[in-house]
């Protein structure tokens, strides 16, 4: 037997070890004190009776009467006990007061005496369960108390005695020898509580509370001892129902009343005789007589014989079971068996069930998950509590309804893994189907149960254990789509107001989600369920192989889930075709290729939503395959050990039994076949069970139908089935039993086709008993969400748009709290699982609340978004949506950029909110409070032209802008009131907090389509006006700025919305500005970080090039400073020719321009100088910029002179390039064309100086031709080709003298400046040195006589020009001197030598001619005569003639 596991030291296991009294265990001494004093107060009372007072001689010579006489007795040997109470006996000192208790001669006040002394003895722990003898001590106390008798002189002084009663019962629970206790004490102990509730109701009010209260103290003693008890194998001794000992609640029993539904106590009978008025609380048993005098609480017990070794045994399960099985039958509903919501089954008041449900309910938290170890105690819950459970929630009771779902509650939180389909019934038959509100249900019934669907949603994992456990598995209904359909439908307020009931709904539908969402991120890999079946699958077989591993079980019930969604596909082809629709179960795979009985039979059987009347004529066809299909079908069921009644019912229930005969009787001949073969216990073969079918549907037609008056009676039923067992009767009992069984619950013949939820009967309650023992296992979740993806799928459509309605028309702020933390939660959970659309219906539906998309005053919508709360949360949340989960909005964006501009022309913005991260905001020294709103700076376009008149704004922030900027104009601005200060600052403080800004900055963590959506719905918004152009341009070019780690990805699509913007317009306006410096910005910032997109973002700036005239006149200067605030930073990023190119053009552009000159010539400047930033790839392009900003008149001559000198300064660059290229490369083929490069670098350089040197600035003139001769000698350091050298003269060099001579001449006819004459001479000189420098290089060359024939011809020239009639006396006396040193240096290198052939064509001769006509006296003055003869003389022989110079 299973009882208690005592605790050591005997203490008190009803309180888990711990004292329940606040008394401390008193000393030896103490205890016999306490006793004496009890026996003292015990005969005090007595002798203030007259009874007792007086002495008497009766025939025993006895001068006391017994009951005192035992006192004064016990008073003697108290103190004699006190070594050692716990080896004394409790019987020696509790019997005497327990005598008084159970003598009818004493009065209530003794009897009240006595039984407090009890209570005192029990409560301060006298004897302990270490004591002798104690469970006989306890044993007689709770027998004495329960058979109390006294004598009743006023019902003040009973009630008192009743009370006392119900101490002493407590006590005997709670005291440290309550273990002590067998199970009928246990049991008496209720019972006895438990008649004292039921007299009490003609009794005071504080009697009925504390007979209530101390039954619930009991039973909460009682079953918090359920978890100490050890469950053990005989627990088979006691059958639940064996009678024990029952207090008979039945109205007709004893003295009780049946009076408009209320339970009269059990009557007291009063005593008329006329020395003393007696009274006795009789049992209500029949037996005791009405004219016995004395009041007696007892219970006539009778203890079935193979539950009688339990019931004496120590405390422990078969107590429990019995107390609540009783506790059930309180619950019973009476004959009708049923329940609907229309009539009040409950045959007495409300407040029994009430009270017992109340018991159930604690004795359920007590012994919560512990009943599942003791398997009588759950079956009666599994059975007979739930099925009472059931039927009281179909009551019209709002109280009684909500008991029973808080007893489901604790059932479910405490044992759902073996309630499994009987919650399944309680959700679908009760919950629902009250809450549905369809079946004439109360709105407080409709509240009560929508209040307990909530409650149920509370719970962590109800929802993913629902869906895993119903709508996952083929032979449950969808409980997860039932509710959250039933919760959306409810949650919409239609044609009405917003009712508590629609806020009830959406905060299921709202704790569903949230509790999704936080269970996020914990979930397995989404197993790939096929969309398509390879083959086909016996699905009622399929099996899972660990219900325990989340790794094993998901997988299956995903699997199973679409299993039983293409069932439902294939029961609804069925039942628009039954041919057609078995064909498409086997295209679908659910049935083989070739149909064989069984799969269309189990298909019949556990699929869900097929039309019942298909069935049973598919069952009950003749056809021979039909047939099989029903005895098929038949094998399905396990009768074994079922009654034939509740066989049928369960056989029928699962579909509608044919009308025609023989299709009945091939039904049942199948059923009968399968029942006989499990069940042939009483039936001989199975005609006996055909028969017995048969005559049970008739009994049931005939018992229910309404148009037959006459009815079967039991005797004609059991006549009707005589000699069918084989020709013998049936016994009596089992007809009878039978007949009664059909006769108080019909047999449904026609059962619901599943439209809507059905209403539980006694015929559906079998299914639910028989399908619980069948059933998969119940699957716990754990706080991973396994299945949440699967669940949101389902549940988001509807919840969205039932918390958009209740949004949308709810007032109360708390409600508009809750409605946005539930589409906060479904933004979570979209964004998890990656469900864009979703979260972009989400925005939308929440954008439509901000005040933004109405049609608002500027005042309105300033208002509404800091005092109406639905449009500040509506705001606060789509913004909030952005910032965390931007990375899966899509469309979305649209909707949240216009929000985003309504603030923006609203000027409530913060002002950095198209800063990128690189941005360094300046620190404000202005109060925030008193921020100003966002203005555009003022544009380099209002310098330009002037801008139109502002319009007067009558709105408030227009007042508070034009206060802000106070224009000295305006002597009296109009200056809004505190109140609209007080609301712009509101609304400022509530965008701020929304950190819009961090949208935009924290763009560069978007997924790459999210911010592709972005960008694109940025220039959309572009569209609207200019302003929304010009801000949604500030916003592109910082999220431009803050991806600029993966620019690629929206670079292109940025292009060519700034390049339509550049080439469309032709006017200055702010959109073009902006467009023109984010261009310049976005190259500035992006060079340093992305070198391979360099000549990209280079490119770009040619959109700068293209601008329109008038344009970039107005702009030049800015974008030159940023062009050179650009190339400071970046230059040396720049490597590319066409980089370089495109800023080089930008740069030159300026040359002419007054403004941007200077800036333009810095950078030059910053590039040239020293040859920073020179490179073979910008040479050229600098040399042209350098000679744009030399020829250029606009800055002064200082500028054109530095323009000079970084040209000749940048032939050390071509130096030193020359250099590392012969140290890198080698004499091969690429060295010479690396130097035939540099060679034309070189020649470009002397090319671009000599345009300059025929500047008309004599200075800029004169120091060009230095500069020139300058850049001639560097190139010593440069391997030049030798053409190089030919090309400079004949390119530069002579040319320059040439048209330096002309317009000399030219210029004289006017006036001759002293200038003039110095160009002449420097130029002058720049020829010879040049032709010095280049005489070793030259002088071997075919053309070198040519060249050097040029060279004279020129100083020839030179020599015989006259300006104004005279010759420059500088010239004359420069030349010869020049030519004079050439020819000593032509000697000296052997390049001039004399030759024999005087007077032909020779270079000697050549060069003579020319020197004669310039200064006859040179050659005597080189060659002198006698060198001549010498060299003569030398080359007297021919042979020894040297090679002549040739002459071209």
């Amino acid at each position: 037997m299973g009882h208690q596991n005592h605790h050591p030291s005997g203490s008190n296991s009803f309180h888990g070890g711990e004292s329940k009294s606040c008394h401390s265990k008193p000393s030896k001494v103490a205890v016999a004190s306490m006793i004496n004093s009890e026996i003292g107060a015990v005969l005090a009372v007595m002798r203030r009776n007259v009874r007792w007072g007086v002495r008497y001689i009766g025939d025993d010579d006895q001068l006391e009467h017994s009951l005192i006489h035992s006192l004064k007795e016990l008073r003697k040997q108290i103190f004699l006990w006190q070594s050692n109470w716990q080896n004394v006996d409790p019987k020696l000192y509790i019997q005497p007061f327990l005598d008084v208790i159970l003598s009818d001669e004493t009065g209530a006040p003794i009897t009240g005496v006595a039984l407090s002394s009890v209570y005192k003895i029990l409560t301060l722990d006298v004897f302990t369960l270490d004591t002798v003898n104690v469970g006989e001590a306890m044993h007689i106390i709770v027998d004495a108390v329960k058979s109390c008798r006294f004598e009743v002189t006023d019902p003040a002084s009973e009630e008192v005695v009743l009370m006392k009663i119900l101490q002493v019962l407590l006590a005997c629970i709670k005291c440290k020898a309550a273990n002590g206790l067998s199970n009928q004490d246990i049991f008496t102990i209720i019972n006895t509580c438990l008649r004292i509730v039921h007299q009490s109701s003609s009794k005071s009010e504080l009697l009925q509370r504390l007979a209530r209260h101390t039954m619930h103290e009991l039973v909460r003693c009682i079953f918090s001892q359920l978890p100490y008890i050890s469950p053990l194998a005989n627990e088979s001794e006691l059958n639940v129902g064996d009678k024990m000992g029952t207090v008979d609640w039945d109205q007709k029993s004893g003295e009780s009343k049946v009076e408009n539904g209320n339970i009269d106590s059990v009557s007291v009978t009063l005593g008329t005789d006329k020395d003393s008025r007696s009274s006795e609380m009789v049992t209500p048993e029949k037996e005791l007589k009405n004219d016995e005098k004395g009041t007696e609480v007892s219970d006539d017990l009778n203890v079935a014989a193979n539950g009688e070794s339990a019931m004496l045994a120590p405390f422990g399960i078969p107590c429990m079971v019995e107390i609540f099985h009783f506790l059930c039958t309180l619950l019973n509903v009476g004959e009708n068996g049923e329940v609907n919501s229309r009539s009040n089954p409950i045959a007495f008041d409300e407040d029994v069930p009430l009270f017992a449900l109340g018991l159930i309910n604690s004795a359920i938290e007590l012994g919560g998950s512990s009943f599942r170890e003791h398997p009588k105690l759950l079956s009666v819950i599994k059975d007979e509590l739930f099925c009472n459970l059931m039927q009281f929630g179909m009551s019209m009771s709002p109280l009684v309804l909500s008991t029973v779902c808080s007893i489901v509650l604790n059932l479910y939180l405490s044992l759902r893994t073996e309630l499994k389909v009987q919650l399944e019934a309680f959700f679908s038959c009760v919950l629902l189907r009250i809450a549905q509100s369809k079946h004439g249900s109360s709105y407080q019934q409709q509240e009560v149960a929508m209040e307990a669907l909530v409650d149920f949603c509370r719970q962590h994992n109800f929802m993913a254990e629902v869906f895993a456990n119903f709508d996952c598995d083929i032979s449950c209904s969808n409980v997860f789509e039932d509710v959250s359909n039933l919760l959306s439908k409810s949650a919409f307020p239609v044609n009405g107001p917003l009712s508590a009931m629609h806020i009830l709904a959406l905060d299921g539908l709202i704790s569903m989600v949230q509790g999704m969402a936080e269970r996020v991120g914990e979930e397995l890999p989404a197993s790939n369920v096929p969309t398509h079946e390879e083959g086909y699958e016996a699905f009622w077989t399929v099996k899972c192989e660990n219900y325990g591993d989340p790794n094993v079980w998901v997988p299956f019930v995903r699997k199973s889930k679409h299993i039983k969604k293409r069932l439902m596909v294939g029961a609804d082809h069925f039942n628009s075709d039954p041919k057609k629709g078995l064909q498409q179960l086997q295209a679908l795979h659910l049935l083989p290729e070739e149909l064989d009985p069984k799969s269309v039979a189990c298909f019949f059987r556990y699929t869900c939503g097929i039309d019942k009347n298909l069935i049973g004529d598919f069952l009950g066809n003749h056809d021979q395959f039909c047939v099989q299909v029903l005895h098929e079908f038949a094998k399905t069921f396990d009768f074994q050990n079922m009654n034939l009644d509740n066989a049928l019912r369960l056989f029928v229930g699962t579909f509608r039994l044919p009308g025609e005969s023989q299709k009945i009787q091939r039904v049942l001949e199948a059923f009968s076949e399968r029942y006989y073969e499990q069940s042939p216990q009483i039936l001989i073969d199975k005609d006996a069970a055909l028969l017995l079918s048969y005559s049970i549907i008739l009994l049931n037609t005939d018992h229910h139908n309404a148009q037959v008056k006459k009815k079967m009676t039991e005797e004609d039923f059991i006549r009707n089935n005589r000699c069918i067992n084989g020709g013998a009767d049936l016994p009596r009992e089992y007809l009878s039993e039978l007949y009664h069984s059909i006769c108080d619950s019909e047999i449904e013949m026609i059962p619901d086709q599943g439209t809507g939820f059905q209403m539980m009967t006694s015929s559906r309650w079998i299914s639910v008993i028989y399908k619980s023992k069948e059933t998969s296992p119940y699957i716990i979740c754990d706080s991973a969400s396994h299945l949440d993806r699967d669940m949101f799928h389902i549940l988001y459509g509807p919840t969205i748009a039932a918390t958009s309605v209740v949004f949308e028309q709810a007032e109360q702020e708390d409600v508009l709290q809750r409605c946005v933390d539930g589409l906060l939660a479904i933004a979570k959970l979209s964004a998890y699982y990656h469900l864009n659309r979703v979260l972009d219906d989400l925005v939308v539906s929440l954008c439509k609340f901000t005040p933004f998309f109405v049609s608002l005053s500027v005042d309105e919508a300033v208002l509404a978004l800091g005092e109406d709360a639905r449009a500040r949360m509506a705001t606060e949340a789509v913004f909030l949506i952005a910032n965390k989960y931007g990375d899966y909005i899509s469309s979305g964006w649209k909707n949240i950029l216009e929000c985003v501009l309504s603030l923006h022309k609203l000027q409530i913005l913060p002002a950095h909110i198209a800063s990128d991260a690189a941005d360094d905001p300046e620190p404000s020294t202005s109060n925030p409070e008193q921020e100003r709103p966002l203005v555009n700076p003022v544009s380099v376009v209002s310098q330009v032209q002037p801008s139109a008149a502002p319009r007067k704004s009558s709105s408030f922030i227009g007042r508070f802008s034009q206060l802000l900027s106070f224009d000295m104009e305006e002597t009296e601005p109009l200056l809004p009131t505190e109140e609209e200060l007080a609301a712009y600052k509101l609304a400022r403080g509530i965008v701020k907090d929304c950190h819009i800004d961090s949208i935009f900055s924290d763009s560069k963590f978007l997924q790459a389509e999210s911010l592709q959506q972005l960008v694109s719905s940025l220039i959309k918004a572009a569209a609207k006006d200019e302003t929304s152009a010009v801000f949604c341009l500030e916003l592109l070019i910082a999220v431009t700025l803050n991806n600029r780690d993966r620019i690629l990805l929206i670079w292109q699509t940025v292009y060519e919305h700034i390049s339509g913007i550049v080439q469309s317009t032709t006017t200055p306006c702010p959109l073009v500005e902006k467009a023109v410096f984010g261009v310049l910005k976005i190259c500035q910032r992006l060079l340093p970080y992305k070198e391979n997109l360099t000549d990209e973002l280079l490119k770009s700036l040619q959109l700068v090039l293209k601008l329109d005239a008038r344009v970039a006149d107005a702009y030049c200067e800015p974008i030159t400073q940023e062009v050179a605030r650009l190339v400071k930073a970046n230059a040396s990023h720049v490597r590319s020719h066409v980089g370089w190119r495109t800023i080089i053009s930008l740069l030159s552009i300026t040359a002419r321009h007054p403004e941007a000159s200077d800036a333009g010539f810095e950078a030059l400047r910053f590039i040239m100088s020293e040859g920073a930033h020179l490179l073979p790839s910008n040479y050229i392009l600098c040399l042209d910029a350098a000679r744009q900003f030399a020829e250029s008149r606009v800055g002064e001559i200082d500028r054109s002179i530095s323009a000079i000198d970084l040209m000749s300064n940048s032939v050390f660059c071509l130096a030193r390039w020359s250099q590392e290229a012969k140290k890198s490369v080698g004499e091969d083929e690429a060295m010479m064309k690396l130097s035939q490069d540099i060679g034309e670098m070189w020649l470009r350089l002397v090319n671009n100086l000599k345009r300059v040197c025929l500047d008309q600035r004599d200075q800029v003139r004169n120091h060009a031709i230095l500069m020139l001769q300058r850049s001639v000698a560097g190139a010593d350091g440069i391997m030049l080709p030798q053409p190089l050298w030919f090309q400079c003269f004949d390119s530069a060099i002579f040319p320059l003298l040439d048209e330096l001579l002309a317009v000399s001449v030219e210029n004289s006819r006017k006036t001759f400046k002293k200038t003039v004459e110095e160009t002449l001479v420097l130029a002058t000189k720049l020829m010879s040195k040049a032709f010095l420098q280049s005489l070793q290089d030259i002088s071997q060359q075919p053309s070198f006589c040519r060249l050097w024939l040029g060279v004279l011809e020129r100083m020839e020239t030179y020599m015989s020009t006259k300006f104004r009639g005279k010759r420059s006396e500088k010239v004359h006396e420069l030349i010869p001197e020049l030519l004079k040193n050439t020819l000593l240096v032509m000697k000296t290198t052997g390049v001039l030598l004399p030759g024999d052939d005087i007077g032909s064509d020779s270079f000697w001769q050549l060069t003579w001619l020319h020197v004669k006509k310039i200064s006859p006296s040179l050659q005597s003055e080189v060659f002198p005569q006698e060198e001549l003869d010498q060299f003569q003389r030398r080359n007297a022989k021919p042979e020894d003639t040297p090679p002549e110079i040739g002459v071209e």
